[in-house]
């Protein structure tokens, strides 16, 4: 089926996938006796096959168990006997009793044993792509306290709305544990401030790169702090005020390269007060032309504009990876009642798609091609049908189902259409008058004029 090379690859992948999922010490975070059937390593794998199948109930996630719990778990007597009830009461208890510190330890081990797998992306440096997105949380009074609804001139709304950064790391495509907050309410915070929890996640020497959304001062002024490096999209008009102090380095028919002194504007210290009265960042700024449009780049990379247009044309891979979170992964369907439930769930999603990804990585080596011409959503079927019961199985399956999940992962390409192009577009919201519109019913049928028989 697969040649000696292949084999190697899958030898490889098998350890790696190992070292991902290898979370018997999570036991360590709650002290259970000898006979207990859902220790903290159990939930966090049932946790994990319902994010792989969002619509999986409690009592499916429990069936998965008594059918695939391998014999080492099979401690207590009436698992081990087959009269374990399937009932979901246990362990619904038991997710409730899990302690967010454990999920959010699974969620940073999977994704730093990912991260840590590959090798830099940039000059021996590591590109972490950020990004926001907002999530639609259940309309229950605790996430509505924490995250508040939108408001308007009518009042407020009743869906929470929780504001989230992430950072993807360029050459693996982890995720590392994002940042959440409120987008609005008295404790609303912006999506730059987020950010700057993210910074302190990312290894040392790190690249960040952002869109125009994050290209201020206050970013790269935390970015340095941090010890990181910045690749930001500026807007045209910041762009303009900043050259007026910039000095012309290089000049080209599809570029021009400015030296400068970055200091923060008035408005930008009014709104960030924590910036130091002295501050300044050295910066190169950059126009390139690219096609009949510009990008504005502010960086401290020393790079070149072809390899500054090169790396940054790879930041659009993280509103689909976003995307893939929200949609493929089920995210946005996330309905739990408690916020430490809902940073649960979201840590559990976040591991699930770090699996997928690194699954479709291993299987685009056997296919000889680039991770993204491998289709997501066809690689997360595969992991859910062949790999999400692994965990409970017999060790000596393991090299047998990852060599067939990683064929099937491998012939996931996706079409290639050249000349097709996919602009971004906002879409209006149809409207409101049709979103509730009742079926009409049929007129009643009108009175035969047939002439009645005398």
């Amino acid at each position: 089926m697969t040649s000696e090379s292949t084999k190697q690859n899958l030898s490889a992948a098998y350890e790696l996938l190992k070292q991902w999922t290898d979370i018997g010490e999570a036991d360590s975070f709650e002290e259970l006796g000898p006979a207990a059937v859902y220790k903290t390593s159990v939930v966090l794998w049932l946790m994990l096959f319902q994010r792989l199948n969002p619509k999986a109930s409690l009592r499916d996630a429990v069936l998965h168990f008594v059918e695939t719990a391998p014999n080492e778990l099979k401690t207590n007597k009436r698992l081990r006997e087959g009269s374990l009830s399937t009932k979901s009461s246990s362990y619904s208890d038991a997710r409730h009793r899990l302690s967010l510190k454990a999920a959010l330890w699974f969620e940073e081990r999977v994704s730093s044993s990912i991260v840590n797998s590959t090798a830099p992306s940039f000059n021996g440096q590591r590109v972490f792509l950020v990004d926001g997105t907002t999530f639609t949380l259940a309309p229950v009074a605790e996430l509505q306290e924490k995250y508040p609804p939108a408001s308007n001139q009518h009042g407020q709304g009743v869906w929470p709305i929780a504001y989230v950064v992430l950072a993807h790391e360029l050459s693996s495509g982890a995720a590392l544990p994002p940042a959440i907050g409120a987008m609005y309410g008295q404790d609303a915070v912006s999506e730059t401030r987020l950010a700057q929890s993210v910074m302190k996640q990312l290894p040392p020497r790190s690249i960040l790169m952002a869109d125009a959304g994050y290209g201020i001062f206050s970013t790269a002024y935390h970015a340095n702090l941090n010890g990181h490096d910045f690749v930001l999209r500026l807007k045209k008009d910041r762009f303009t005020r900043i050259r007026k102090s910039a000095e012309l380095v290089s000049s080209t028919a599809t570029s021009k390269s400015y030296r400068v002194q970055w200091s923060p504007s008035a408005k930008e210290r009014a709104t960030n007060p924590d910036l130091p009265q002295d501050c300044i960042i050295s910066s190169m700024i950059h126009e390139l032309k690219i096609g009949e449009e510009n990008l504005y780049l502010a960086e401290n990379l020393g790079a070149s504009p072809k390899q500054l247009r090169d790396l940054y044309w790879k930041r659009n891979d993280i509103e689909v990876d976003i995307r893939n979170i929200k949609l493929v992964i089920g995210t946005e369907e996330i309905r739990a009642r408690s916020n430490e439930m809902f940073l649960k769930e979201f840590a559990l999603s976040m591991v699930a798609y770090n699996l997928t990804t690194q699954l479709r990585r291993e299987a685009a080596k056997i296919s000889k091609c680039g991770p993204r011409e491998l289709s997501f959503t066809g690689v997360w079927s595969v992991y859910r049908h062949l790999l999400q019961g692994i965990e409970v199985s017999d060790p000596s399956q393991w090299t047998e189902r990852l060599d067939r999940a990683l064929w099937y992962a491998s012939q996931q390409k996706l079409p290639k259409r050249p000349g097709r192009s996919y602009p971004r577009e906002a879409y209006a919201r149809r409207p409101k008058t049709t979103h509730f519109q009742k079926r009409k019913k049929p007129d009643e049928p009108k009175q035969s004029q047939e002439p009645t028989s005398k």
